[in-house]
This record gives C-alpha cells, structure tokens and sequence, in this order.
C-alpha cells in the first residue's frame, strides 16, 4: 500500500485511544467514531491496575509514561483477599514506585483523560453512535453513512456493533450479577473502612457472594457486591430504589463482618448501578476478513476478576498499530492485510489464555462451594501460572498452599 491506510476506529475507551495515538505518531491517519457526547456522559468506572508488559509498556510507547506518573498510585498495589469474615488468605501491603511490583493503579476516569488530552483535536468525533456496518465497510451512523476505510476496527465494547460483520457470537451472561456503589471521601467520612481497605483493594468472597472495594484516586471507594443470580435477578426488587438496595444487601451479607455490610449501608444513593456480567466464550475466535477486525472487549470481553481487560486491551492496541506499521515497509500487495491477520491470530493466542484465568478465577471466587478456603490454592496457582497454564498441572495444590502459609502471616 502506497499511501498510508485510512483506518476507522469505533470507541474511544483506552485501547481506541491507545491504538490512534500508536498509529499518529507513525503519521497514519485515523478517526476515532465515539457513540457518546463526552465522556462526562457517565460514570468512567472504577480503578485500573496497569501492568508492565502491557498497559504500562503501552504508554510509555505513546510517550505518556510521565503524565502517568501524576495520577498513578503505586501504594494502590496494596490487596487484602479474604473470606466473610475477613479472614485474610492473601495479603500485600502497597508499594512505592521504586518497589512497585508493576501493578500500580489509576482510576479510569483519568486514564482516559491523558490519553484524550494526548490525541490532536478533532481525532474524536463525538455523537457518533454507530448502527451498523455494510459487506463493503461503510459505516452506518445515526447522523448518516461514512465509508471508504481501509481498515475498520472494533473498540466498541460488549455490544460491539463491529463484532457482527467478523463473528456471530454473542455475549453471553455468567450468572454473576450484583450492584457498583460509591463510598464517597472515606478517609473523612468513614475512616476505618478507609483503614481497611488500605488504599489499595479488598476482595471477599464466600457463600457465593463477594463484597469488593477499592480506593479511589479522588478519595472514594469503589465497592461491588457480587453473587450468583439468576439472568432476571434485578426484576426481584427495584434496583433503583436505594433504600431497597441496601435492605437487600443487609438481607443478603446480615452474617458477614460487619465492615463489609458498612460499605453497602453507607454508599451514596445516587449512584448506585446495577450490572450483569457477560463474557464472550474462552477461546473466541473468527475468520479473518479483510477490511475489519476487533480488539479489546469487543473481541474477548471478560469478567473483571483477573484485572486483565483493560491490559490485554491495550495490548491489542501496541500489536495492531505495530503490525500496521511494518506492514508499511514491505512491498507487498496484501502485505496490510496479512499483518493484521497475524495480529488477530496473535490475539487469539493472548486472550484465549487470559480469559482462561479470568474464568477460572470468578469460579473460584463465586461459582464454587467453600470458596475461599477450598479455592485459593487453585487461584493463587492460576494467577502466577496463568501465561504457562501447562505449568499449573506441574505444580501440586499441596505446594501452593505450604508456599501461601509460609509467605503470608496468617
């Protein structure tokens, strides 16, 4: 391909934004179609622990590595894994950024405001709520047709309006489902859970339920209570009722230690969200096709128990605009199209593997009976193994466990 390819990216969460900023500073020309009006049109979600090999090797590739380093906060590290009764089965104290164990956190809000603020003006079209996508890749948007891309990549979420002209697949739901609520300023307000979270995050689990909370950068905690429940579930009382939302989690968590119920009794009752969650089968795959492909949760969407998506997805990100940009250099027809295809079997190897963990992990947590105490050998053994999953089979329960009390002062 002589001239630089047109490429077209729909959704400008992190690894949109990401893979335009890859590809601009190779001078490649892309548009970023965006369904929202800004992004102060909802909440931005949680905290985001990035990783080294993928989403922090990402930044510093589009030269953001600094800005990072105002809203990173290495002492988020800290983690607290425990059963109902806060009995602790994991626990890591926070970090510095000189021993930063490479997980180190940023609230997505933000992650989302550097990359933004990095791209050129008018790279984001915003109100673009995209409807569909013709055989010949023309863009069906609400304000009309847009077409004659190259390439057209998928960064559009669950409900992917890209995925369909690659997969027929649809998410499906895990049988997991709870509420997201806010603890607003808890040092202030509501000091000792503010102490026990640490500044970093808490896991519970038991009963096949979970109660987790983590500190935010603006001083709130993020909490989610998680259970195994029918697809219907919110239809059982009026999930938008806060006064019923937190009867029925006193209901639900009444022989839980008392700080975990706290964090649901004391929530601010104006944004409290319902959520499901669905996940796309271990292993999803398609044909390739030229013209189009996908990345991030619209290719291998996942629950978030492994704290993986937003890091496979920027990923994604650095190996698509790396296999774009190399494509440039060899003199080939359909070399373009072959470097993407290589990047989607890459992909598929990636993901199969970090869904496989991610999967596993939410059955330990809340799809197994006796979780913690009977899981968190196997969990703990995935989480370490999880790029080697031949090597879990090597390394005996029995081990994991000796090396768990051994190492954590229980």
């Amino acid at each position: 391909m002589a001239s630089p390819p047109k490429i077209a990216i729909i959704g400008a969460g992190p690894a949109g934004m990401t893979l335009a900023l890859l590809l601009l500073k190779d001078s490649i020309p892309v548009v970023i179609f965006e369904g929202e009006a800004s992004t102060s049109v909802r909440s931005q979600g949680g905290t985001l622990d990035l990783h080294d090999d993928t989403g922090l090797r990402a930044l510093k590739e589009i030269g953001l590595w600094d800005k990072f380093q105002e809203y990173a906060r290495y002492d988020g590290e800290a983690m607290i894994f425990a059963d109902k009764n806060l009995k602790k089965y994991v626990y890591m104290d926070g970090a510095t950024k000189e021993t930063s164990r490479g997980r180190p956190e940023i609230d997505r809000e933000k992650l989302r405001k550097i990359l933004l603020e990095a791209l050129p003006a008018g790279t984001v079209r915003w109100g673009c709520r995209l409807r569909s996508v013709d055989e010949d890749l023309s863009l069906h948007f609400d304000h009309g047709i847009e077409k004659d891309f190259d390439l057209v990549v998928g960064a559009d979420g669950a409900w992917s309006k890209v995925r369909p002209l690659l997969s027929k697949v649809q998410p499906y739901y895990t049988g997991v489902a709870g509420m997201q609520l806010i603890v607003d300023d808890a040092e202030k307000q509501h000091p000792d859970l503010y102490k026990l979270v640490n500044k970093g995050s808490l896991f519970a689990f038991s009963d096949y339920k979970g109660v987790t909370a983590q500190q935010m950068g603006d001083g709130n905690i993020y909490v989610g209570t998680w259970s195994r429940r029918a697809k219907e579930w919110s239809s059982a009382y009026d999930v938008k009722d806060p006064k019923q939302v937190k009867r029925m989690a006193a209901e639900e968590y009444h022989d839980w230690a008392p700080e975990l119920v706290k964090f649901t009794q004391v929530a601010n009752e104006d944004k409290m969200i319902p959520r499901s969650l669905y996940m796309l089968p271990v292993g999803h795959r398609w044909d390739h096709r030229p013209g189009a492909t996908l990345i991030g949760d619209s290719a291998h969407l996942m629950t978030p128990f492994a704290g993986e998506g937003v890091n496979l997805a920027m990923c994604d990100a650095l190996r698509l605009a790396g296999a774009i940009i190399d494509s440039r250099k060899v003199d080939k027809v359909d070399a373009f199209d072959q470097a993407v295809k290589r990047f989607e079997e890459d992909m598929f190897q990636r993901a199969r593997i970090t869904a496989a963990v991610t999967w596993g992990n939410t059955e330990d947590s809340l799809l197994k009976p006796g979780a913690p105490e009977a899981t968190i050998d196997s969990y703990v053994r995935r989480m370490a193994l999880g790029e080697w999953p031949r090597l879990q089979s090597l390394v005996p329960l029995w081990l994991v466990r000796l090396v768990l009390r051994l190492y954590f002062r229980w």
